[in-house]
C-alpha cells in the first residue's frame, strides 16, 4: 500500500470517527435528553419552563448549530494535518 493510499485511510478514518461520534452526541441531546430522560430533567426549571422541555424544544437545535461549527472547525484542522486544505 502506497503512502498516498495510507494518508488517505487515515484521513477518512479521522473524518468517520469525527462524523459518528458528533452523531451520537445529537441523538443523545435531541432523543435522549428531549425523551428518554425528559421525566429526570423535569424537575430542574429554566427560562420558565423544565430542563427536558428546553431541550426538547431549543436545546437540541442550539447543539445542533454547535456541532456544525464544531465539525467545521475540526474538519479544517484534519485538511491541513493530512494536506488537503483549499489553501
Amino acid at each position: 500500500m502506497s503512502i498516498d493510499r495510507q494518508a488517505g485511510d487515515a484521513y477518512w478514518r479521522a473524518n468517520i470517527r469525527l462524523v459518528r461520534t458528533l452523531l451520537v452526541i445529537w441523538a443523545l441531546v435531541s432523543y435522549g435528553f428531549g425523551i428518554l430522560f425528559r421525566p429526570l430533567l423535569s424537575g430542574i426549571p429554566i427560562g420558565g419552563t423544565d430542563l427536558g422541555f428546553w431541550f426538547a424544544q431549543q436545546g437540541s437545535i442550539l447543539t445542533f448549530l454547535i456541532l456544525i461549527f464544531f465539525y467545521a472547525i475540526r474538519m479544517n484542522q484534519l485538511d491541513r494535518q493530512f494536506g488537503v486544505d483549499e489553501e
